[in-house]
């Protein structure tokens, strides 16, 4: 059986500090755990990373990158404003399905980290609500939202609820069954447009 390739290695790296972070904290845990849950030596995790936090910044940015993605594809159909919103959640709300540890992580050690690792991706999160504040600026020209509405706070306010959604999920005790999941989608777009419509 031939040896992982490098790249498999590095992905396998990063998938059990994905686990490890999720279950232990970034702050608590140290990179011997993420080589232990890799099964890896502790010395393969420096030839890749320099640290624990390129782990997680590396984590972050593959997955920002991919939302981002997301928001501009939604974005680029002939759909409605609403249809793109819903677009939207529809792929935050699914990637957490997918992969709720990992989600965990972007949103309890990155995008809510009060630190410094925090404030240093929020060039990359304000992309984010910038590509959705265009949509909702673009549903105001076009009558669709109200004009007293500031797109940019529309913004925040859609991604918050939607973070906020997934935060009671990470923290509950039981996980979300397909029906709240599926129910989840059009609640959030529901509760942003009703006070957006025109």
């Amino acid at each position: 059986m031939a040896a992982p390739a490098p790249a498999d290695k590095r992905r396998v790296i990063l998938d059990a500090a994905v686990r490890v972070f999720a279950q232990q904290g970034f702050h608590t845990c140290r990179v011997a755990d993420i080589a232990d849950q890799a099964r890896v030596a502790y010395g393969l995790v420096y030839h890749y990373f320099s640290s624990k936090e390129e782990i997680l910044d590396t984590l972050f940015l593959e997955r920002w990158d991919v939302m981002l993605e997301a928001i501009a594809e939604a974005d680029a159909q002939q759909r409605t404003p609403r249809e793109k919103l819903y677009a939207i959640a529809a792929f935050i709300v699914d990637s957490y399905r997918h992969d709720p540890e990992l989600m965990k992580v972007i949103i309890v050690e990155v995008t809510r980290a009060a630190n410094t690792f925090g404030r240093t991706h929020l060039a990359k999160i304000r992309e984010a609500y910038d590509r959705i504040a265009e949509i909702v600026r673009r549903g105001q020209a076009d009558g669709v939202f109200r004009q007293e509405i500031d797109p940019p706070f529309a913004a925040l306010a859609f991604y918050g609820l939607v973070e906020q959604v997934l935060t009671g999920w990470i923290f509950d005790d039981e996980p979300p069954g397909e029906l709240e999941l599926e129910r989840a989608k059009t609640l959030i777009v529901d509760t942003i447009c009703r006070g957006l419509d025109s």
